[in-house]
C-alpha cells in the first residue's frame, strides 16, 4: 500500500499542475450550476432533484475526461516502461491512479455543496436525499473512474481513451431507458445493469446494499480488467 499511496500523491498532484483539471472543474460547475439555478428559480422548489437527475449523464462525459491521460499519456511518451522498473506491482499502479482520480472527482463535487446550502436558506430542505445523493455521486464517480482507467490502459491515444470511456459510461446510464426495445422477461436484468437506476435509488436517501454492491462490482470489474490489460502489455 505504501507504493500505491506514493503513486496516488504523485497523480493527484499532477492533476492540479495541468490546466485540464481546472478546465474540467470549471465546465462541470458551469453546467451543473446553470441547470440547477435555472430549474430552481423556474419551479421554486427547495430540492436538488434536478441536479442529481442530471449528474449521471454529466459524469459520463466528465469522468472519462479526468481519467483519459492516466495510462494513455505514459504509454505514449514511454514513461510507463520506466515506472515498471521501479519496485511497484501492477496492483500498486492501478490502485494509486484509481484513488487519485476518485479523490479528484470528490474534490470536484465539493463546490457544489453551495447548491444545498443556498436552497436551505431559501426553504425547508430535506437533507436525507441530499446526503444520499452525494454518497451516490461518489460511488457513481468511483465506478466510472474504474471504467475510464480501463479505457486509458488499452490505447496510447487520450482522445480514443476518452471516447471509449464515455461510450461505456453513457451506455450504462442509458441502458435502463431502452427497455421498451427488449422482451418483458429480460426487463429486470437490464434494469439492474443501469447505473442511473441504482443512483436514483440512493439519491432518494434510500441506502440499499444492492445499489452499493452494484457500484462496487462495476469498480472491481473495471480495475481487474485494467490489471489484466497491463499484464498483457508487459
Amino acid at each position: 500500500m505504501r507504493q500505491s499511496i506514493h503513486i496516488f500523491k504523485k497523480e493527484f498532484r499532477a492533476y492540479f499542475l495541468s490546466p485540464i483539471a481546472y478546465i474540467v472543474i470549471s465546465v462541470f460547475l458551469l453546467i451543473t450550476g446553470w441547470f440547477f439555478f435555472t430549474t430552481f428559480f423556474l419551479y421554486n422548489q427547495a430540492s436538488l432533484r434536478n441536479f442529481f437527475s442530471l449528474l449521471p449523464i454529466i459524469f459520463s462525459f466528465v469522468v472519462p475526461a479526468v481519467t483519459m491521460r492516466l495510462f494513455s499519456e505514459e504509454l505514449n511518451i514511454g514513461s510507463y516502461e520506466t515506472l515498471l522498473t521501479m519496485p511497484v506491482t501492477f496492483l500498486d499502479v492501478v490502485l494509486g491512479k484509481y484513488l487519485a482520480s476518485v479523490a479528484f472527482i470528490t474534490v470536484m463535487l465539493i463546490p457544489t455543496l453551495a447548491y444545498p446550502i443556498t436552497v436551505s436558506f431559501l426553504g425547508q430542505l430535506d437533507w436525507g436525499p441530499v446526503t444520499g445523493g452525494y454518497i451516490g455521486a461518489v460511488l457513481l464517480g468511483a465506478s466510472f473512474c474504474a471504467i475510464g482507467l480501463f479505457s486509458s490502459s488499452i490505447t496510447r491515444n487520450q482522445i480514443i481513451a476518452f471516447i471509449i470511456g464515455m461510450a461505456i459510461c453513457f451506455s450504462l446510464v442509458l441502458i435502463d431507458k431502452m427497455l421498451f426495445f427488449l422482451p418483458r422477461i429480460s426487463l429486470s436484468f437490464f434494469e439492474y445493469l443501469g447505473a442511473d437506476y441504482h443512483f436514483k435509488n440512493i439519491s432518494k436517501g434510500i441506502i440499499d446494499s444492492r445499489d452499493i454492491l452494484y457500484f462496487l462490482s462495476i469498480s472491481f470489474i473495471g480495475l481487474y480488467s485494467t490489471h489484466l490489460v497491463l499484464q498483457e502489455k508487459n
